[in-house]
């Protein structure tokens, strides 16, 4: 550069104006006064003067040291030819200083102020003349949250106002449309540093970043006066994937953490949940289409929706009141159990499971009851449906392999139907007492004479004189209370054919019923392997869901005694088809 070529030459600046210096060489320091921005010629000393040697002489070394250089100033002689008085004591000057330091690397941050004052005193001492600039680093733009997305741990209330101990009080605050979710904050560019060389030292890099990437369902980014926010676009839960760290906003529930005593407690959900922790043992959630990524010990319990468990249930409970539950793990010394819906499980071991439908590839010492059992290879199984399906079947060990179709207690039908056809023959008597009731109303004298006088009237073949018509009216009135009686035993009649043909329907309708009922029994049993038994078991289908029991209740059931079923099948090797006849 030309200035290091001045210093080179054995020259240097003669009032130097170090400030000004420094801006031009580095732009370190505050806008330069009096000078156009942009301005190429710029004023910082008078001019050019030649660094005498024997001057030069009277500086000393400078020491460096972690970005200090200290001089030793003290007095020094100047001698040579040239001077008047040899012996006497010469000032530095502080152009000369700058020089001098250029020559020995000491190129930037002396401190123009504090080396003319000690020149300026001319007292001996070291002084730290000049001073590395420290970088001055940059911010990265940052996210502040402004939800509070803490969770509770106060306990829950009860509404008998009793705590619950084990549930807190908030798992999921919800958040409202148009809710700042999130607010960026800008980064700022840091400022180099100057090492006393010269060598620029350079901060970091100010790190950016896109609010809009980290919108997702249910958020937008907005941009106000105040700053840029993600917002809410709909009412829901605010969820934060930790992977991509994409926030959405949705109906559903979504957690990380895992459900125990020391994250959540009990949950008691109103919206649809999505756990991809595990359940611990003992830890309860409630609420609606659930899904868990991670193992379950604790209990499941949902009003409705589907129950889907993408790992294994261990001991644990899984209940669904209007639904389906699918296992797609193992499930191991569990209970599984649906008042509407299937129970699909690719696994179970040890397991107590009930539906209206229940399919599942390998069972292994389960107790199953469904409508519909479906199962590829069960082992030690106790199995009860109405309509049965098995590939493979056998015992287990020691464990009995049991199977028992489910057939409906005709006994109920016949008695309903032999009800029925008591009442209508009841009213079949009852009409033909009103009919010979009538038949002797119709032979009484005065009866007899009215009707006959009447149909003679009404067929014209007989016109009363004005002398006979009192008579007529009052043979009429001696026979009014009589046909008054006919009349209502006719109505009376009617009444009875229109309910003895609605109950001719009913039995219709209880026999078409019953024919349903006994067709819905079935047992197919495709290879027998090892010791197998099967059994009907008669059912009440006026009392409810036969599978609708409690786990105790199903267990004493299928593996009680059953000596009063009767056997259908029993044998080591073989396949069955049986289906139930009720004739």
């Amino acid at each position: 550069m030309a200035v290091g070529q001045v210093f080179a030459a054995q020259d240097y600046f003669v009032g130097l104006h170090y400030a000004v210096f420094l801006k031009v060489l580095y732009n370190v320091g505050p806008p330069l006064a009096n000078v156009a921005e942009g301005a190429r010629l710029v004023h910082f000393a008078a001019r050019v003067a030649r660094f005498e040697p024997n001057r030069r002489a009277l500086y000393r070394p400078v020491r460096v040291e972690d970005g200090v250089a200290e001089y030793l100033f003290e007095e020094r002689e100047l001698r040579g030819a040239d001077v008047a008085d040899p012996e006497r004591v010469t000032r530095l000057d502080f152009d000369e200083f700058v020089a001098e330091m250029w020559r020995q690397g000491v190129r930037f941050g002396i401190d123009a102020p504090l080396v003319e004052a000690a020149i300026a005193l001319g007292r001996a001492g070291k002084v730290g003349v000049a001073r590395r600039l420290e970088v001055v680093q940059g911010r990265d733009a940052m996210i502040t949250n402004l939800q509070d997305m803490n969770r509770s741990y106060v306990p829950r209330q009860l509404a008998n106002g009793r705590l619950d101990l084990l549930s807190f009080k908030s798992h999921s605050p919800r958040v409202r449309r148009h809710a700042r979710l999130l607010k960026k904050t800008p980064g700022a560019e840091g400022f180099p540093g100057y090492e006393l060389s010269g060598q620029m030292l350079a901060p970091t890099h100010c790190h950016d970043l896109e609010l809009a990437k980290l919108a997702g369902l249910g958020t937008a980014v907005e941009s106000r006066r105040d700053g840029e926010f993600l917002i809410a676009t709909q009412d829901g839960y605010m969820n934060v994937d930790p992977a991509s760290g994409l926030v959405s906003v949705d109906a559903k529930i979504v957690s990380y953490d895992g459900v125990s005593n020391r994250t959540t407690g009990n949950l008691q959900l109103s919206a649809e949940y999505e756990e991809f922790g595990e359940v611990q043992e003992l830890r309860r959630v409630e609420g609606g289409d659930i899904t868990i990524h991670g193992d379950v010990f604790g209990i499941i319990n949902s009003r409705g929706g589907k129950v889907l468990l993408h790992r294994n249930v261990i001991g644990g409970s899984v209940q669904n009141a209007d639904g389906d539950i699918e296992v797609k793990g193992i499930a191991s010394g569990a209970v599984l159990q649906t008042k509407s819906g299937t129970v699909f499980v690719e696994r179970a071991e040890s397991c107590i499971i009930s539906g209206s439908r229940v399919l599942i590839g390998h069972a292994s010492n389960c107790e199953i009851i469904a409508d519909e059992v479906q199962v590829e290879l069960a082992e030690g199984c106790a199995i009860a449906g109405r309509r049965i399906d098995i590939d493979g079947a056998g015992p287990r060990k020691q464990i009995d392999m049991l199977v028992f179709a489910l057939v409906p207690d005709m006994a109920g039908f016949n008695d309903k139907v032999a009800e029925i056809e008591n009442k209508a023959a009841e009213l079949g008597q009852a009409a033909i007492r009103c009919h010979q009731e009538i038949d002797r109303i119709n032979h009484l004298p005065e009866v007899r004479n009215y009707q006959l006088l009447s149909e003679k009237l009404r067929k014209q073949e007989l016109v009363l004189s004005p002398d006979q018509v009192p008579q007529f009216q009052k043979m009429a009135a001696a026979a009014a209370a009589e046909l008054k009686t006919a009349g209502r035993l006719w109505y009376e009649i009617q009444q009875m054919d229109v309910k003895k043909t609605q109950l001719l329907d009913q039995v219709s309708d209880t026999m078409r019923e019953r024919r349903t009922a006994a067709g819905q029994s079935r047992c197919y049993l495709r290879n027998v392997n090892g010791e197998t038994l099967v059994r009907s078991m008669i059912f009440d289908v006026q009392g409810g869901p036969v599978y609708d029991k409690a786990p105790k209740d199903i267990k004493a059931t299928l593996r009680g005694s059953k000596t009063s079923a009767k056997a259908i099948f029993s044998g080591s090797s073989g396949a069955l088809d049986w289906v139930f006849d009720a004739s």
